[in-house]
């Protein structure tokens, strides 16, 4: 299926999405929004995909919300304040969730960042599971600057991966965070020198998680965000039950005869999901 903003190939056990609005700066226009959920649909019915990359054509990651597309709206309307505050709050649901879906894809998602990241970029990156940046990398919560309060996850996500203190300062004071500091405070995992170098190396960290049992790879990301959002004692509740049931003897006994046999092991893709129509 072709989009507009996006891009989809799988290949390799890979899920490469890209951003291909580079001449755009890769702005979130409208279409983005509704396509973003049509991708990790697909990604989420491949059931040869075992990991996600997510980056960016062109020289910035995206410069956030494509304000010609939106601008008229965030002034708002002349419609009864009751009812427009209503259609407002839907659509910030609707927005919120385009950010969710990469949070709840089963799969780990591995995001590389070139050049500007800010407003709706750190919602993005924010709900990846890993982030990699180029060395002109530079992150800023955009919106503080032009009169919003960020209300599609950065501010709920982002306090998970920072320190609080770090988050209220970039927060209330709109700052650009460049690469090297994003690394100081593990926004990111690693910076490259330049796009090329980060993307050969976000693609190679995802071939050794595609080369892992795609049953454990979808139970370690099932634990972790679980553990996240929960107390220790649930969460260790929930990894007993989830490993009653979806322990693989298949793929620890390929493990160990890989091991004997001084060889990689090779694990089966995950069973497609059933149509209910």
């Amino acid at each position: 299926m072709a989009y507009e903003t996006l891009s989809l190939d799988v290949t390799n056990g890979i899920a490469h999405v890209q951003l291909i609005r580079g001449d755009a700066f890769n702005t979130m226009n409208k279409a983005f929004w509704s396509e973003m959920v049509q991708v990790f649909d697909a990604i989420g019915d491949d059931h040869t995909a075992r990991v996600v990359v997510f980056s960016a054509q062109g020289r910035h990651f995206t410069s956030g919300l494509d304000l010609n597309d939106f601008g008229a709206g965030l002034m708002g309307t002349d419609s009864e304040p009751a009812r427009k505050a209503e259609a407002q709050r839907r659509t910030i649901l609707h927005m919120q969730n385009t950010m969710s879906v990469i949070d709840r894809c089963r799969l780990p998602v591995l995001v590389a960042i070139q050049g500007a990241c800010i407003g709706g970029g750190i919602d993005l990156i924010s709900a990846c599971d890993m982030r990699y940046c180029a060395a002109d990398a530079f992150f800023s919560i955009q919106e503080t600057n032009i009169g919003l309060t960020a209300d599609v996850g950065t501010l709920q996500r982002l306090p998970h991966i920072l320190p609080h203190g770090i988050v209220r300062e970039l927060t209330f004071t709109g700052r650009r965070m460049m690469a090297p500091e994003a690394r100081e405070w593990g926004l990111v995992n690693q910076v490259f020198d330049d796009a090329k170098a980060l993307q050969d190396g976000v693609m190679a960290i995802a071939a050794e998680i595609a080369a892992k049992s795609p049953i454990v790879t979808v139970g370690n990301k099932e634990m972790l965000n679980y553990a996240r959002d929960h107390s220790i004692q649930d969460g260790l509740n929930y990894i007993a039950t989830w490993n009653a049931a979806m322990l693989s003897r298949a793929d620890i006994g390929e493990a160990f005869q890989a091991k004997s046999e001084k060889r990689e092991p090779t694990y089966k893709d995950l069973d497609p999901t059933r149509k209910l129509a």
